[in-house]
This record gives C-alpha cells, structure tokens and sequence, in this order.
C-alpha cells in the first residue's frame, strides 16, 4: 500500500479507509466508457452512416482511428503517468472520455465526431493502462486475483458481452445517439469514485523521458497498420496500391523504432525492452495476442452470422451474447478462488481456457440458417466461461513478476498485445468469411443448371406454391428462381461463417501447443524474475 503520511487533505478523513474500495469501484465504472464507445461502431454502423450522411470511407476513419489513437496512448502512457501523476494522468482521461461522448451523442458533423473519436480512443487507452497500473500499485500481492477479477468486469466482460445487447436495445428502441450518451453517467460517477481515493493521489511514477522521434514513429505505424487490418478486405489486400503503401510505411517505422529501442534505449523511451528478460512476461503478451484473437475475432462473427444468416435485429443478435455474462464472470471470480485462496499458480486455469474456446467454437460451426437462440446458447456459454478462466490467469501471470517500476511499460505492452491479436482475428475472419462465401456460391451454382431434372422439380414446386397464393403463372416462375438464387445465397454465406468458427478451433489446435512449448523454454532460458 501506499505511504500515506500527510500526503494528500483526506488522507485522515474517515473516508480514507475506504479509499482502496472506491479506488477499485471508480476503476471499474469509468473503463466501462471505454467498453461503451470502443464497440459503439459494431452495432450502430449503418445508423450513423444514415444520421451522418457519411460516406464509407468516413464512417472507416471513425474505426479504425479510434483504435490507433488508443494503440498510442498505451505506450505514451508511462511518459503521462511520470508527467503529470499517474492519478492525475487517469482523471485527465476520464474527463475527457466522458465530455469526447457527450460531444459526440450531440453532433453529426461526420468531422467532428472523428476528432471526438480520436480523443475518445486516446483516452479509453490512458484510462486502461493508468487504472490497471493503479490497482496493481495499491493493492497488495495477495489481493491481486480478486481484485483484477473484479476490474476485467468493466475492461473484458463489459465490451464483450454487455455492450453489444445494451447497443442494440438503443439503435432499435430510440437512437444511435444514446450510445454515446448514456456513456457520460459512467465517467460522471468513475471520476467521482477516484477522487475519494488519496491513496491514489499518493502513487509515485518515474519520470520518463519524453521521445518525440519515437511517438512520431509509433504513432505513424499504428495509423497505417490499423488502416490495413481494418480496411484491408474491402480493399483487395495488396492489390490495392494504397494498402501495398501504408503497410510498407506501417512496417517501416515499426522497424526504426524496434531498432532504435534496441541500440539506443537511453533516448527510445517509449518501450522498455528489459520487460522481455522476464519469461512471465514474454509467455504472456504471445498469450495475449491469441486471447485477443479468440475474444474479438468471436465477439465479432458471433453477432454478424446472427444479422446476416439468422436475420435477427440488433437487439436480439446482442441478446445472443448477453447470457454468457455470468458464465464469464463466474468463471473469473473461480479463477481468483483457485490462486487466491488455494494458492495454485495462476496459469492452472489457462488450459480449461483453451480448451473451453475450442469446444464453444466447435459446437458453433454446426449452426444453420434455421438456427436460434437456444441452439447456440450452450456454446456462447461455454465461451463466457473460458475467457474467464483465460484472461485472468494470463493478467496475473504476465503482471505479478514485474517491478513497480516498470509495470505501466508492461501493462502498455500486454494491452497492445490483446488489441493487435483482436484486429488481426476480426480482419482475418472478415477476409475468410468473403472468399468462403463466394467460393461456397460457386460451388452450390455450379451444381443448379437450368437443365438438371432436380432443378426443374424444385422450380416448380416453388413456382406452384406462390400461384396457390395468388401469383400469376409466368411471374410465379421467375420467382422462384429468384428464390432458390437467395437460398443459394443464405447457403453459402451460412457455410462460410461455420467454417470460420471450426477455423478458430483450428487456431488455438495450432496455438496452444506452441504456448505450451514457448512457456517451456522461456522457463528454461529465463526464469520468472523481475524485469526491472
């Protein structure tokens, strides 16, 4: 705990006491702006596009800006925290994420809102490093599973399961507006909740020095490579000339960075590459990046096989992910039971993780175009329940060996690694869902010739049904060649996504045995100690 000797006007007011609650309390509920804003674009696309009047291209700046501006808060995060506090670097973030949402639920200026876009990315990013950097810093070792269980309620469970339902329910029942408005309640009471907490205001931060050639580097890569991740499907890949330009930009600055944070460490700030002596460390951020794989590439096919194969509304397709709340959130709080009080090491759970992933993924790739909630239910809560057991256990494996005086640096880096894993799922399932679609199509079309007796039946049969009910003869046939047209359709695109959920079974078949192996030899080669 933090040294509280007349360091802060309510260290001896009675409410001190219960700063570390409010602490906690506060951390929770303004991170769950972030969970809001950063997934307002999955449901409420086409609605802003409509309120807007935004082109796509516009509506594309708001993503994938979003997520770069938050790619370069997690590394300029240590420079804020020794700048201006790391207490104070949070509230700053926190004011700001909730007026950059009040501004946005008020505007349609398609500009604008980028620019609140950014500010909210920006933000969300200081918000999750600062308030993860701050729980580690005031609670002791032995809380730490209770307490990171109950954080990744408002950092993981919130963004992955409450906020898509909570979207929908919005864009169906009054306007996409509201989703960034009803934002601003929880940054509202989240800053007033960490303003109760002087043991906070007390924790110290190193300063570090500021590297403007670095974050000129960084910040370069992280728009162009997020730019290629987000649009690269809808643009053909390297067969556009402006994805073939910024990956090499991206890539490029990427490298001088890596390169001067390697041969010149005294003036390349941004990083601390001494965190990668520590084999904890190492085994968790390559964790990280499949976890963020598997959360976000689901979170995303989830919801889209419901829209565009089950035809369900919005409210109902964030409704399919809704149950999964308390699986997820069990399973956490099990986890912290299992390392907290029977002491097991934290990676104990990781494998019902995967295994758990597998599984849900698996029983996924049998669903149809006649599927329905209930269906798929067992298999979304099978799913809760393994994010749970993983992402805990990876958090405390990654972060309980590092020294205070890196750790920022190492929550930086471990969040880049959750948010580079995810992009990289959702652009590869996007890219494989497309190309299986239009080679499952070709497959289905290339067995319907006009000439083929079953053909000929089932045109029939469809084109004297529709004449029962009223049509005339000679429409009635082009009808239903219309309709077995969109049967084919339906067909391949429900294909498809199946064979995109049996894929990400296949990924973690492919990746578990090399975390496995990789956790093995970093034992061997480096020990867990502490990266200082």
């Amino acid at each position: 705990m933090a040294d509280l000797s007349g360091a802060s006007p309510l260290a001896d007011h009675p409410v001190a006491k219960f700063g570390p609650i409010f602490l906690l309390a506060g951390a929770i509920t303004v991170v769950l702006t972030d969970a809001v804003a950063g997934t307002a674009l999955s449901m409420a696309r086409l609605d802003i596009m409509g309120g807007t009047h935004a082109s796509a291209d516009e509506l594309a700046k708001l993503d994938y800006g979003y997520t770069a501006a938050k790619l370069v808060a997690f590394v300029l995060s240590p420079w804020l925290a020794g700048a201006f506090t790391l207490y104070r670097s949070v509230m700053i973030a926190a004011i700001a994420m909730t007026a950059a949402c009040y501004g946005a639920a008020y505007t349609e200026d398609i500009n604008l809102i980028f620019a609140l876009r950014l500010l909210q990315g920006f933000s969300g990013g200081v918000l999750l490093v600062g308030t993860q950097a701050l729980l580690f810093r005031i609670f002791p070792p032995r809380q730490q599973p209770l307490v990171q269980a109950f954080y990744a309620i408002g950092s993981v469970v919130a963004p992955a399961t409450l906020a898509p339902y909570m979207q929908g329910w919005l864009i169906d029942q009054v306007d996409w507006s509201l989703i960034f408005l009803c934002s601003v309640p929880f940054g509202i009471v989240g800053i007033a909740m960490l303003a109760m907490s002087p043991q906070a205001e007390d924790v110290a931060s190193s300063r570090v020095k500021f590297d403007p050639f670095g974050l000129a580097l960084f910040s370069t890569a992280a728009f162009t490579l997020t730019f290629v991740l987000n649009q690269g499907n809808r643009w053909d890949w390297f067969n556009d000339q402006a994805i073939v330009i910024a990956t090499t930009v991206g890539l490029t600055a990427l490298a001088l960075q890596i390169l001067r944070q390697i041969y010149s460490p005294s003036s390349a700030t941004l990083f601390n590459f001494k965190l990668f002596r520590n084999g904890n460390f190492d085994f968790g951020v390559a964790a990280s990046l499949a976890a963020g794989f598997a959360l976000l590439g689901s979170s995303y096919a989830i919801p889209s096989f419901a829209v565009s194969v089950l035809k369900m509304t919005p409210t109902a397709a964030g409704s399919l992910l809704l149950p999964s709340t308390l699986f997820f959130v069990g399973s956490l709080f099990l986890t912290a039971f299992i390392i907290q009080k029977l002491k097991l090491p934290g990676i104990v759970t990781v494998p019902f993780g995967i295994l758990g992933l597998m599984l849900a993924m698996w029983l996924l790739s049998g669903s149809s175009s006649g599927s329905g909630i209930p269906d798929m239910t067992p298999a979304i809560l099978i799913r809760g329940a393994a994010l749970g057991f993983l992402f805990l256990s990876i958090t405390l494996v990654t972060m309980m060996s590092l020294d205070k005086s890196v750790l920022i640096f190492g929550i930086a880096l471990f969040n880049i690694g959750r948010q580079m894993g995810g992009l990289a799922g959702i652009s590869f399932l996007q890219t494989f869902i497309e190309d299986q679609t239009a080679y499952n199509r070709a497959v289905l079309a290339s067995h319907i010739m006009p000439g083929r007796q079953e053909v000929i039946e089932r045109i029939g049969a469809l084109a004297r049904v529709l004449t029962n009910h009223g049509m005339e003869a000679g429409l009635a046939m082009k009808s239903a060649g219309s309709l077995i047209g969109k049967q084919v359709a339906l067909q391949s695109t429900t294909i498809a996504f199946d064979t995109a959920f049996f894929a990400i079974t296949l990924f973690f078949f492919g990746a578990a045995p090399c975390l496995v192996l990789w956790k093995i030899v970093l034992g061997r080669i480096l020990p867990p100690q502490q990266a200082k």
